[in-house]
């Protein structure tokens, strides 16, 4: 059917998928959020990537899906026991999982670093958005979801969301587009 994408699916996406649910993980990464996240890593040969909140690593499939053979992957994410899955079924030798906070990791970071950015966590997204954004490249992408209302959402949530959007959309070096894909996202690319 038009508009499935689960049919596109990474081979490791189905093992990674039932070890998330075995688990309870409740924040993972949408199917169609994987498909934009494959073909917009295809657009950046021998890219650098960041991916902020590795989680089970069902978005670092479909990421790792899209690279070329010159392009890397890193993956930082806090917890290790979500990250775990995503080491035992993601052994490619593009991908460098790190596991560490991530506002100390976009800290150590140098400026114009990242072709992608993939923000799917607090920190790069809702905290550290600013020195985040200073790490894409002329032509990098800023990559967000969760935009729409979700059930998981902490009290209060949507005014965060409406905060962040409005930032976004107001930065002089970003051209923005919302979509009500997935989750809804946000791409965003450096002039």
């Amino acid at each position: 059917m038009f508009g499935d994408n689960s049919s596109a699916a990474p081979a490791a996406w189905t093992l990674i998928q039932a070890r998330t649910a075995a688990m309870g993980f409740e924040m993972p990464s949408e199917v169609d959020t994987g498909a934009l996240l494959r073909l917009l890593a295809a657009a950046k040969p021998g890219g650098r990537l960041l991916e902020l909140g590795t989680g089970t690593g069902l978005a670092t499939a479909w990421l790792l899906s899209g690279l070329d053979a010159s392009a890397c992957l890193i993956s930082v994410d806090v917890d290790p026991m979500v990250q775990g899955v995503a080491r035992d079924a993601l052994t490619d030798a593009r991908v460098r999982f790190i596991l560490a906070d991530g506002l100390d990791y976009i800290r150590a970071q140098a400026p114009a670093s990242f072709d992608l950015i993939f923000a799917d966590a607090w920190p790069g997204k809702y905290e550290a958005l600013d020195e985040t954004l200073a790490l894409l490249k002329r032509g990098g992408l800023y990559v967000i979801d969760d935009m729409l209302p979700q059930p998981n959402w902490p009290e209060g949530h949507q005014v965060r969301v409406d905060a962040l959007v409005s930032r976004l959309e107001a930065h002089p070096d970003l051209v923005v587009t919302r979509l009500a894909w997935a989750s809804g996202l946000i791409v965003a690319a450096r002039r």
